[in-house]
């Protein structure tokens, strides 16, 4: 892909110096284009925004200052580098406040014209790339990032995409591995707060004594081991998002301190005493019913009210049936493509495992589940056996088999020997098994619940020939 130039425009009333400049960059491999005057390179500007603009501060008609603002207005972006006499570098420095990239003083060495440019350039180009990666966490992380059919997700990912908007503290509530830290994501990375850090702490994976150390910081010598100053994780979102997992594992005197700061937005470090303005956004989650553990006595009503501004329930698996296929794909891409193997999809007996399990672990196990399944995998379809041993049990035998149900097995003579009943039982629930595993015996004996030797007696007793199956 051909990467175009880097435009600068020139601006200065003497042609000389125009043309000089000109030569000097365009062997930088800049796309250089001129103007004589403020006014004649607003209109150039308006025309073809460039990357950098090197500009005199006196000039006829506009000056640099004033075409400098209107540039500005154009393209907030854009380096604007001011030219100036040695008698007018305070109008200069006041100039960078007002928005200037730098100035040069006349007369200028080439050398510093083309650094400053460069790193012009640079710094353009590292703004760039921040605004691109910001829109691609958005795009990933936000609301829309949620992947569901199901009508209360998608329920759920519209008030998500509402309240990031705001700057409200958030709590989130469900299950574990239902997507939490996911929805609070998309509530840092849909908000005005998306330029900022997203910080997480998990205060039940914390020892209960560092944690608050790890909220706030400490000085240097708070306590054994605080060998110097350490920045806490309110600081460190500060301009952010600051998300609390397992906020119902903190201890009441944390709880207390945690208050506080949610009120007055201030803290202290642990062995400080200054106290520390903060502006994060708190978002919290649990798994954990906080208002029971408030009529308990073990969780403050106060601080419930305080994070309970706006509530957020994510659903569970089990509820979400039809999500289990779609975040399936989703994750059968990701870790066919992490560990560099081609995967079509999920064979339909797999796939009815996976429908069929209640998923008591929630996303989070189904993703599991499906890394397992490809690390396993030998073919280019995963099999139930590539999942694991309790997902694949939870589908019956006959279902397994293709068998829906014992109706299809109607027609049964009563009045036999058992044996011989039982015989007839099995040969039709074994054909019916190999068919609907394409005559593979191998996988006919998973999906039986039986060991491939013991099909193959099977297949033996009842005169099930190799016409029936195959390796």
């Amino acid at each position: 892909m051909n990467v175009p130039a880097p435009a600068v425009l020139i601006v200065d009333d003497d042609e000389a110096i125009r043309r000089m400049l000109a030569a000097v960059l365009t062997k930088e491999g800049c796309a250089v284009a001129e103007a004589a005057d403020g006014m004649e390179a607003t209109e150039a500007f308006r025309r073809r925004h460039a990357d950098v603009v090197l500009m005199d501060i006196r000039m006829p008609r506009m000056n640099g200052l004033d075409a400098m603002k209107a540039i500005l207005a154009l393209d907030r972006g854009a380096a604007v580098i001011l030219m100036t006499a040695f008698a007018e570098v305070g109008t200069a420095v006041t100039a960078m406040r007002d928005g200037a990239f730098d100035y040069v003083i006349k007369p200028f060495d080439i050398e510093e014209i083309r650094v400053l440019v460069r790193r012009a350039l640079e710094i353009r180009t590292m703004r760039a790339d921040i605004v691109s990666l910001r829109r691609e966490l958005s795009e990933r992380y936000g609301a829309e990032g949620i992947l569901t059919d199901n009508p209360r997700m998608m329920e759920l990912r519209a008030t998500v995409a509402k309240v990031a908007r705001s700057n409200a503290t958030v709590l989130i509530q469900g299950e574990s591995g239902t997507g939490k830290e996911l929805v609070a994501a998309a509530v840092h990375y849909g908000s005005p707060r998306a330029t900022g850090p997203f910080v997480k702490v998990n205060c039940a994976a914390i020892p209960e004594g560092l944690l608050e150390s790890e909220f706030f910081g400490h000085e240097k010598g708070a306590f054994t081991g605080a060998v110097g100053r350490r920045r806490g994780r309110f600081e460190q979102a500060e301009h952010g998002t600051l998300f609390l997992d397992e906020i119902g594992e903190i201890s009441t005197g944390l709880q207390v301190k945690l208050l506080r700061v949610l009120q007055e937005r201030e803290f202290e470090r642990v062995g400080g005493a200054a106290p520390i303005k903060t502006d994060v956004r708190i978002v919290a989650a649990t798994n954990r019913d906080l208002e029971s553990m408030v009529k308990a006595g073990t969780f403050r009503q106060d601080l419930f009210f305080r994070l309970n501004v706006v509530t957020l329930k994510t659903i569970p698996l089990r509820e979400r049936p039809e999500d289990i296929r779609l975040l399936a794909a989703h994750y059968l891409e990701r870790f066919a493509a992490q560990n560099d193997v081609v995967i079509r999809g999920f064979d339909p007996a797999a796939m009815e495992c996976m429908v069929a399990y209640p998923w008591p672990g929630n996303v989070r196990e189904l993703a599991n589940a499906v890394e397992r399944a490809v690390v396993m995998s030998t073919s280019s379809m995963i099999l139930p056996e590539d999942l694991p041993d309790s997902v694949r049990a939870e589908r019956s035998p006959l279902a397994a088999a293709g068998v829906e149900s014992v109706a299809e097995l109607d027609g049964v003579e009563i009045g036999r020997p058992l044996r011989e009943l039982v015989g007839e039982f099995e040969t039709r629930v074994i054909r019916a098994a190999l068919a609907h595993n394409g005559g593979n015996r191998a996988r006919t004996a998973i999906a039986l619940g039986i060991s491939r030797r013991a099909l193959l007696y099977k297949l033996q007793e009842y005169g099930l020939g190799a016409k029936e199956g195959a390796e």
